[in-house]
């Protein structure tokens, strides 16, 4: 049977809940954890960028990288999580999904979702709602998916 899957999710955990219908209350099926996502900048990567030779001339200049060490480690959570409900989906089980997270790692989220998932997404909440209770969960959420 097909259930709304209702994902919480900020850089350090993501909480799934599922309901039989849109106005049921909320169950919590699993949680993923990502310890990394409450680690500082310093604590992740400590080394400055890498150097190189221009390559016309010869200057040398700081590698850049074009996500910071932590937005690297919430991209890489945001993937676990696809994966998560692209499994789901596979299964036969996602309805209509519901991202709940703050704005930031709701992007990198809504990139990392496989595009079939994505198509199951029914309701976007840029909020950070995961250190909440199901039924304050729930309060957020509305009586139907959109």
């Amino acid at each position: 049977m097909k259930a709304t899957w209702v994902v919480v999710a900020d850089q350090a955990r993501a909480r799934f809940f599922t309901a039989p219908e849109a106005t049921a209350a909320l169950e919590e099926v699993d949680t993923l954890f990502n310890p990394e996502g409450k680690l500082h900048e310093r604590d992740i990567n400590a080394d400055r960028p890498g150097r190189t030779f221009d390559s016309m001339g010869v200057g040398r200049h700081a590698m850049g990288k074009h996500h910071s060490p932590k937005e690297q480690e919430a991209i890489r959570f945001a993937t676990a999580i696809g994966e998560r409900l692209g499994a789901e989906y596979g299964r036969g089980a996602l309805g209509h999904v519901v991202l709940c997270a703050p704005p930031r790692f709701l992007g990198f989220l809504k990139e990392a979702l496989p595009e079939q998932v994505m198509k199951c997404v029914s309701h976007i909440l840029d909020k950070e709602l995961a250190s909440l209770s199901a039924e304050e969960i729930r309060a957020h959420l509305p009586g139907r998916p959109v």
